[in-house]
């Protein structure tokens, strides 16, 4: 069992670093909750790669940074929407 997560978790590092993906978009594509995918990357990554963990983090960081930005977008389209429709 352990070893299935030490792979889950470096699986997805990788597609959080191929696809500069989120937490919720990253949990969408392996099905896991996005607990999953913070635990996997915030607390096991580090034992097993430091290396990728450092990477992960830098690009969870700046997601976090800009998630506001797109939150405004979203809602701008859904408004948008709204009033075409």
């Amino acid at each position: 069992m352990k070893d299935y997560i030490e792979e889950r978790a470096i699986e997805i590092a990788e597609y959080i670093i191929s696809e500069k993906a989120t937490v919720r978009q990253t949990a969408k594509v392996f099905g896991v909750s996005k607990s999953t995918v913070h635990k996997d990357v915030t607390e096991r990554l580090p034992k097993i790669n430091p290396l990728i963990a450092l990477q992960v983090k830098r690009i969870l960081d700046k997601n976090k940074a800009e998630r506001h930005i797109r939150g405004g977008k979203a809602t701008k389209m859904k408004y948008q929407n709204l009033h075409h429709n």
